[in-house]
């Protein structure tokens, strides 16, 4: 015989009661919230649509004019000629950004497993604090810091250096360019960028796996390295993708710190001291000069174009990513 308490009762009542029927309010509100986020997701789709569309139509007389191939290939940039090439610019994006990469990369990698995984709660709340504070700084703090800092220091001593002990068999290596300015400088102060968003996204993936998951292999005698390394890091590595795909995208879109210390050369650069010429470097630097040249404004609009679909390339791959760790 079943007894009958208050909780029975109490469940019984809730599960016939109809929550809406009781307050028309809430259902008011849930239908008023639903479709004001219906509305303001469309709006962003709807603007970055609107965004190619017009880069798309300013651009379309270069493109129309030119074969694409040729635009892309070409390594000759002369407005005033009509040889509009972004190869220069395609090359200089790619290359500064995955040195960035290569220095910011590992580093971020490990000090998000350590800020997860090994520091105290209270440690943890003094530096993610530090962190934000990075991720927030202006792009221009950056880069003048660069000037002060990292091109004095390539110049004087990483520069030479290099020269001597790996230049003469690793041509990549060969100081080409004294000043200091150029890929190596770039790709440094752009991984000092990417570094704290890197590392913010490792951390909250990392701190999403359960930790009963852990707790499981410590419990058969791992470490916490080795239950870090085989359980946590494995569970959460399409995450960890997704943060480093993230801070490449920063990386390859950032403008102003870049074009502060890289050169701006439109050469295709054949050692880590040569001077580049980023795309987004690239449209700040000549926008106000385009007027006067035929088809400068349709390359400039090109080269934006060309900017955001990588960039979106690049957010797409992360997001489908971070839906897939979701799963």
């Amino acid at each position: 015989m079943e007894v009958i308490t208050k909780e029975t009762i109490r469940s019984d009542k809730i599960i016939k009661v109809n929550p809406f029927k009781l307050n028309p309010w809430r259902r008011l509100k849930d239908l008023l919230s639903g479709g004001l986020m219906s509305i303001v997701i469309t709006a962003i789709l709807a603007l970055i649509l609107i965004m190619g569309m017009l880069l798309l139509v300013r651009s379309w007389p270069i493109m129309s004019t030119y074969p694409l191939r040729e635009l892309l290939t070409s390594t000759t940039w002369r407005p005033t000629r009509g040889e509009f090439g972004f190869a220069p610019f395609i090359v200089g994006s790619l290359t500064v950004t995955l040195i960035a990469g290569f220095i910011a990369v590992i580093p971020a990698l490990l000090s998000g497993i350590y800020l997860a995984e090994y520091t105290s709660r209270r440690s943890r709340s003094r530096l993610k604090p530090l962190l934000d504070l990075l991720v927030g700084i202006p792009s221009v703090v950056y880069g003048l810091w660069g000037i002060l800092f990292i091109v004095p220091l390539i110049r004087d001593h990483a520069g030479p250096w290099s020269d001597r002990v790996l230049g003469g068999t690793f041509p990549f290596f060969a100081r080409t360019n004294p000043s200091g300015y150029g890929l190596l400088a770039g790709g440094f102060v752009l991984g000092v960028m990417i570094f704290p968003i890197i590392v913010a996204v490792t951390d909250e993936v990392l701190r999403n796996v359960p930790r009963e998951m852990r707790e499981s292999l410590q419990a058969l005698g791992a470490t916490r390295w080795e239950a870090t390394k085989v359980v946590v890091f494995k569970a959460s590595l399409p995450g960890v993708l997704a943060a480093v795909v993230l801070g490449f995208s920063r990386a390859f879109g950032e403008t102003l710190a870049v074009m502060m210390v890289v050169g701006n050369n439109p050469n295709i650069p054949a050692s880590l001291f040569d001077t580049a010429y980023p795309l987004p470097a690239l449209i700040a630097n000549n926008y106000s000069e385009m007027m006067s040249i035929p088809m400068y404004d349709s390359a400039l609009m090109g080269a934006a174009l060309l900017l955001l679909v990588v960039i979106l390339f690049f957010n797409v791959v992360a997001r489908l990513t971070i839906m897939r760790v979701s799963r």
